[in-house]
């Protein structure tokens, strides 16, 4: 079992406690309550922890005995981007399944609202909160933000779709390697071999591990890795599918296939394509991220790495379940992915 003494510096919290004896924070709040519901065994473990750091209950004990409002509140990047929109509205569906109602909060990928809406929440006592994007997903985790979430996790359990090295917070993602083999593997299987990757930056873990994949997969097969082809960083919309595809065009060694970052970025990329007179796919192929609805309303449909939607929802808020119950959840449960083929990815011209 882990040693708190490497928690040096941080406030130890119920979920440390709880590590540490091998058992859930509702084991731990319980034995605080002096509940009766706890087996001899798990008391003793808790106790022995409790009493070697001379821990102090602090609110999140208490309110884990308290009667729970069945609110889960969502801090999420920017609602307005269909890949959230989709994940929240699947979150919906699997929390009111639960009896829950959820919270939602936008905060535009701003650290400062973000932090006003952690509090927000807090003081509104809901039962947990799910962060989706916003700063969870930074590469490098901003150590003010993970002092404020480290606060909040002392009265509500915290869980993230991305990361916060740093914290103690449960985690629900997606395999984002995984993803990229799937593309590769799909594009490499078609004959193609220049393969460019537009938009997303390399600041977002994500986007950072998709591209690094990239060029393991690339180095793997003996593929030469043209930095032209992925280091043109942006965000992740159309425009930057379109600008970056538009300067692809450009070079003298055009690439046969392009990765969007997401979805809007791989139509802006087909755009792009088809107003230079090229074809999808008999020209260039063209794959996306999040199948989100947009990929069946162009001409050919967008091949897209889906993400299980329904099964990520239903595992966000089985964390939250599980953070009150006897239930062992592991610290970090990945998302499986799939490619779904449509028409905009064929095999390389001329193969």
């Amino acid at each position: 079992m882990e040693d708190l003494r490497a928690l040096e510096g941080k406030k130890i919290t119920i979920y440390d406690i709880a590590r540490e004896a091998g058992v859930s924070p509702a084991t731990v709040s319980r034995v605080l309550t002096n509940n009766a519901r706890v087996r001899s065994d798990k008391q003793e473990a808790v106790q022995a922890v409790i009493a070697k750091y001379n821990f102090r209950p602090n609110a999140l004990a208490r309110s884990l005995s308290e009667t729970r409002r069945k609110v889960i509140g969502i801090i999420m990047a920017d609602v307005r981007n269909a890949y959230y929109a989709k994940l929240f509205v699947a979150c919906e569906q699997a929390a009111r399944a639960k009896g829950y109602s959820l919270l939602l909060e936008n905060s535009l990928g701003q650290q400062s609202i973000e932090e006003q809406q952690l509090i927000l929440m807090e003081e509104q006592r809901v039962d947990a909160i799910i962060l989706v994007g916003g700063r969870a997903d930074d590469l490098h985790s901003n150590e003010d933000f993970v002092e404020k979430v480290n606060q909040v996790c002392n009265s509500i359990p915290v869980i993230l779709t991305g990361k916060l090295d740093g914290t103690s917070c449960r985690q629900v993602r997606i395999d984002a390697i995984k993803t990229m083999d799937l593309v590769m593997e799909h594009l490499l299987a078609l004959g193609h071999r220049d393969i460019a990757l537009v938009g997303g930056l390399d600041t977002v873990a994500s986007s950072y591990e998709k591209r690094k994949r990239y060029k393991q997969i690339l180095s793997k097969y003996q593929i030469p890795c043209h930095p032209e082809y992925y280091e043109t960083f942006g965000r992740y919309d159309y425009e930057t599918g379109y600008s970056q595809t538009e300067n692809l065009l450009a070079l003298d060694n055009v690439p046969t296939a392009i990765i969007g970052i997401n979805d809007s970025a791989a139509v802006g990329a087909m755009n792009c394509i088809q107003e230079h007179g090229l074809n999808v796919p008999e020209d260039i192929s063209v794959v996306g991220y999040d199948n989100t609805q947009i990929c069946s309303m162009v001409k050919p449909k967008l091949t897209s790495i889906d993400y299980n939607y329904d099964d990520f929802a239903e595992k966000l808020i089985a964390t939250v379940e599980g953070v009150y119950s006897a239930s062992s959840l592991p610290p970090l449960q990945l998302i499986e992915p799939s490619l779904i083929v449509r028409g905009s990815t064929g095999i390389v011209k001329g193969a």
